[in-house]
């Protein structure tokens, strides 16, 4: 085909009758702009007829169809995977979301009055229950939620912190910047790895606004290490008069020790130990809706939520449904038993590799080399750096790795797993049973079983 071969935007559009007129012209004429690109750029035989470009059409109209945000299996072995949306939501919370997002919602409505009442109410309500504070508001994510503090109370001011607690978040997000865009003024006291009180002491002036401790929850100092605790920062707040605020990252409410995992702050103890403002995720250990959740003293939550950047940063109806119905799981005591990041926490090793003996006989059946391999997953998403749960693993080989991942992430459900070395492994901790014929399903059966199938098909009849 040559420049002078390819049709005109009408005569292809006219090709696809069963496309509204609008959408026939768009692919039609992208499709003809790929094709002139392509003659552009690699000129040479005829390689592409008239038909090609109908099916090339509408397969773009196919896609234009489909969402690109979709659902997707996790089996790297990271449970809290933020490339893969970090927490999935219990059922409770998701039909929560379904019952408020196609229809009106008791948003901000007093319904006793029938006027304008709060979004947080029922939220700062159950978090009061839950945690101990004194009051709650909830923002659109961890970052908003410093953000917001910081501007509210120490605007023009001091924040006092570690240099060992000066982190990157995901994307290139350093604390320090976040911070400066706040309007406050970073004071860096101690080491990368020893920080005591007496830094801290130090530090403090007339213009001092905050005592600040960020829990490093995406990375670990050891060795010869040293940090002021929770107590002696909160007796420093006290003595000083100078609010204390305790970012606590993975917003954790119950207690992960019984699964050896160690060191990851709970809410409630930051609460209860005199912590003025404490602010965490809620789309990680919590098991909820992205959101930045700001618990603590009622005056300080009533400068936050007065402060005009609430406004910019405060949730929508559905996260708000979300995190309500979460939270009712906690208030509930089934929190264990139906929120998922909880749920895959407390899964039994055993249990994981009986499920993937079960999905690696299914690849072999297909004409995979699938083995099951011990492994160790990680819970991910800024939470317990360095933790490691016992998992098990399906162990795919195949001549092209990389290719066969890629086929995986272009399944109808897009699956996605991590090579390690000569195999791909799909970690099925995080994987519900439920998901498992998806997975199953991602593996398009290799040419030599496809061929064995229509020998004994012929042979059959």
């Amino acid at each position: 085909m040559t420049f002078r071969d390819l049709p005109s935007v009408e005569r292809l559009s006219a090709e696809l009758a069963e496309l509204n007129h609008e959408l026939a012209v768009l692919v039609a004429r992208q499709a003809i702009d790929e094709a002139r690109e392509k003659l552009r750029t690699h000129p040479g035989p005829p390689s592409t007829k008239g038909g090609d470009l109908a099916t090339r059409a509408r397969a773009l109209a196919a896609a234009l169809g489909r969402n690109q945000l979709r659902r997707a299996i996790n089996a790297t072995g990271v449970l809290l995977h933020t490339n893969l949306g970090r927490a999935t939501l219990a059922p409770s919370a998701v039909a929560a979301v379904e019952a408020v997002a196609g229809g009106h919602a008791t948003l901000e409505v007093d319904e006793e009055t029938g006027g304008r009442g709060s979004r947080q109410t029922v939220i700062a309500q159950l978090f009061r229950e839950l945690t101990g504070a004194e009051d709650a508001i909830v923002v659109n994510n961890n970052a908003a939620a410093t953000v917001l503090a910081l501007a509210a109370l120490a605007n023009g001011k001091d924040v006092v912190l570690s240099r060992g607690e000066l982190v990157e978040i995901g994307g290139h997000f350093r604390l320090p910047e976040v911070i400066v865009q706040s309007g406050a003024r970073l004071v860096e006291v101690g080491t990368t790895n020893r920080t005591r009180i007496a830094d801290y002491e130090k530090a403090l002036t007339e213009n001092t606004g905050m005592l600040l401790r960020c829990h490093p929850s995406n990375f670990r100092v050891v060795g010869f290490t040293e940090a002021a605790t929770l107590e002696e920062l909160v007796a420093l707040s006290k003595r000083s008069v100078i609010p204390f605020g305790d970012d606590i990252g993975s917003g954790a409410l119950v207690d992960f020790t019984p699964f050896g995992l160690t060191d990851e702050p709970q809410v409630q103890k930051s609460v209860s130990a005199g912590a003025d403002l404490v602010w965490f995720s809620g789309d990680k250990l919590l098991g909820g809706p992205q959101a930045g959740i700001l618990v603590g003293r009622k005056d300080l939550i009533a400068i936050c939520k007065s402060h005009p950047l609430m406004r910019a940063l405060r949730p929508d109806k559905l996260t708000l449904a979300a995190l309500e119905a979460t939270l009712r799981l906690y208030k509930t005591g089934r929190a264990w038993d139906e929120i998922p990041i909880l749920r895959r926490i407390k899964r039994e090793s055993g249990q994981i590799d009986r499920r993937c003996r079960l999905v690696a006989g299914k690849l072999r059946k297909l004409g995979y080399e699938a083995t099951v391999e011990a492994t160790f997953a990680q819970v991910g998403g800024g939470s317990l750096p360095g933790r490691m749960l016992p998992s098990h693993a399906v162990a795919v080989r195949a001549e092209n790795l990389p290719a066969l991942a890629r086929a995986l992430r272009h399944a109808q459900t897009p699956v996605y797993g991590r090579i390690e070395r000569d195999r791909l492994l799909l970690d099925l901790r995080a994987v519900d049973k439920d998901e498992e014929a998806a997975l199953v399903s991602a593996f398009a059966p290799l040419p030599a079983t496809k061929e064995r199938s229509r020998e004994e098909g012929v042979a059959e009849a």
